[in-house]
């Protein structure tokens, strides 16, 4: 009589939990865990340039906690005073133009050079599950490994612009951290994407050749901000297409009216791939420096105004929906609202209306 063979699908036992561990280290894991390190301590190691001290500092400056939000703003004050000669580069492009691809590149050229370089990625938030797949430390698989490089991927959460919420309180961080440059990666969702702009030196597009770009070089928007245009994948075949794209791209720049600050953008290309064309894109941002620098100080001072009046309106509405009395009115009036019983206009005049009443 044959023996019956066992399935393939069948589940094989595993490792049991004490082989590879025992309650004494897990519990020396949890409490190393628990131990949050000081305000104090924080300052410092930004200071001295420890990495892992600013990853916990800007995990506190990302928490809704209230407690972290306290401790986030000491640190901030902290290291808001320290001026550095950061250059600050925002970087974005359609998803697909392989904005991950050509901050690697340009990283490792910058990190090559001596420069120390942090790169504050944002991913895009899911609408349907709120989670982000925070995958920019995989994709830079070279860049994460470099001593003199810092990579922080943020969630964008309900942020707009390209931007996550606190990613200009991120960029203070990395200043007092002493890094050199400062590469912003947006989410990449098109002419919304204008956040960035308000919160770095340079502003750098990537653009696609062969892939409907060159008509969207003509519309106004996030194109008459950049100050510079940078064509990704000018290799292989792609070439030809490439030196075509970079004539249309030429053209429709001349249809946007000079910048304040004297600058006339340019269209470069590069493979970020082949590692050609990073060179030039640094030099043009270096040339950029020398030419706007007084301006560009000056803009930091109109950015930080703006920072000012957005971090009013994000605490008024956080405070607003926090209250008792709101969230109590706003269930009901928002069944009314959802069954035309009452205009959203005039829910809305009722609720600003508590809430004021909430404050006196």
């Amino acid at each position: 009589m044959k023996k019956n063979k066992k399935s393939a699908l069948e589940e094989k036992e595993g490792i049991h939990l004490n082989a590879i561990s025992n309650e004494a280290s897990i519990a020396r894991i949890k409490n190393f865990r628990k131990k949050q390190p000081s305000v104090a301590s924080l300052i410092q190691g930004i200071n001295s340039g420890d990495k892992i001290a600013l990853s916990r500092a800007i995990t506190l400056v990302e928490s809704k906690n209230r407690t972290h939000l306290a401790q986030a703003n000491q640190i901030i004050e902290a290291c808001i005073s320290n001026k550095k000669n950061t250059l600050r580069v925002g970087i974005t492009g359609v998803p697909g133009v392989g904005k991950s691809t050509f901050i690697e590149a340009l990283g490792k050229y910058l990190t090559g050079i001596g420069k120390k370089v942090a790169v504050l990625a944002v991913d895009p938030t899911s609408s349907l599950s709120s989670g982000s797949i925070l995958g920019d430390k995989t994709r830079m698989e070279a860049l994460v490994k470099d001593e003199n490089a810092f990579i922080r991927p943020s969630p964008s959460g309900d942020s707009l612009g390209g931007v996550a919420r606190k990613t200009r309180e991120s960029i203070i961080l990395c200043e007092a951290a002493n890094f050199d440059v400062i590469l912003i990666e947006t989410v990449g969702v098109g002419q919304s994407e204008t956040a960035v702009h308000g919160m770095v030196d340079f502003f750098l597009l990537l653009k696609l050749a062969g892939a409907g770009d060159e008509l969207q070089g003509i519309k106004r928007g996030i194109m008459e901000m950049t100050d510079t245009i940078v064509i990704n994948k000018a290799d292989g075949k792609n070439k030809q297409a490439t030196k075509l794209a970079s004539i249309e791209f030429t053209r429709a720049l001349h249809f946007y009216p000079p910048k304040e600050n004297g600058w006339i953008p340019m269209v470069l290309q590069c493979s970020a791939l082949e590692n050609e064309g990073i060179s030039e894109v640094w030099q043009t941002i270096i040339n950029f420096k020398k030419a706007t620098l007084n301006s560009m100080y000056e803009k930091r001072k109109y950015q930080n105004k703006f920072w000012l009046l957005q971090t009013i309106e994000d605490n008024l509405k956080i405070r607003f929906y926090e209250d008792d009395a709101i969230q109590e009115q706003l269930k009901q009036l928002t069944v009314q609202v959802m069954n035309a019983k009452v205009s959203p206009f005039v829910a809305a005049e009722q609720l600003l209306a508590i809430h004021q009443k909430e404050l006196k």
